[in-house]
């Protein structure tokens, strides 16, 4: 054999060796693509039916009270009134009708307009009420949900059982409710 018939047998496995690492390579490419695909068809599947899972339960899941309870929600963030002793009436005002609108009866009311918080404009009413059980949630998300914001600071609830009268179904509550006044101009 002579130096070049040497060096072409070399060449020609190296060119040998060259093309099959390169069909390797593109054969280990094109496999992790194919198993990349498939993978991403699994997650798309599993998202698919997660998706349905979570439609079918917002379709039986228990709506929210309408929207017709809340005060309008426009409205303004205060309690308005040309005076504290105004804003409190209209506080008042706005807690009968929310306990009204709910089926329940307020039995007293109480307005703090004076308390600790009155200097920075907050105004506190302790109520107390009758109320049957299912009517509680909406109450309370009416009081909240609604303008004047008012928050429910300390809620004490009685069961019909707790007082003796387990067969009426009503509860008695109380509740204190703060709200922030604003002068009306």
């Amino acid at each position: 054999m002579t130096l070049t018939s040497t060096s072409g047998v070399a060449s020609g496995r190296r060119q040998t060796l060259a093309a099959v690492a390169y069909l390797c390579v593109v054969s280990v490419l094109s496999v992790a693509s194919l198993w990349l695909i498939d993978d991403l068809w699994a997650r798309s599947r599993e998202i698919a039916a997660t998706q349905e899972r979570l439609d079918q339960l917002a379709e039986h899941s228990r709506p929210l009270p309408p929207a017709s309870l809340a005060s309008d929600a426009g409205g303004s963030p205060f309690i308005d009134g040309r005076t504290i002793t105004i804003a409190g009436a209209a506080l008042e005002q706005r807690i009968g009708a929310a306990v009204t609108k709910a089926g329940g009866v307020l039995t007293s009311s109480q307005l703090e307009l004076d308390g600790p918080e009155a200097k920075n404009g907050f105004i506190n009413l302790t109520a107390a009420i009758e109320i049957g059980q299912p009517a509680l949630q909406t109450l309370l998300y009416d009081i909240e949900a609604g303008t004047p914001y008012l928050f429910v600071d300390k809620l004490t609830i009685q069961s019909p059982e707790d007082f003796g009268e387990p067969e009426s179904g009503r509860m008695r509550m109380s509740f204190a409710v703060v709200g922030q006044w604003r002068a009306s101009e």
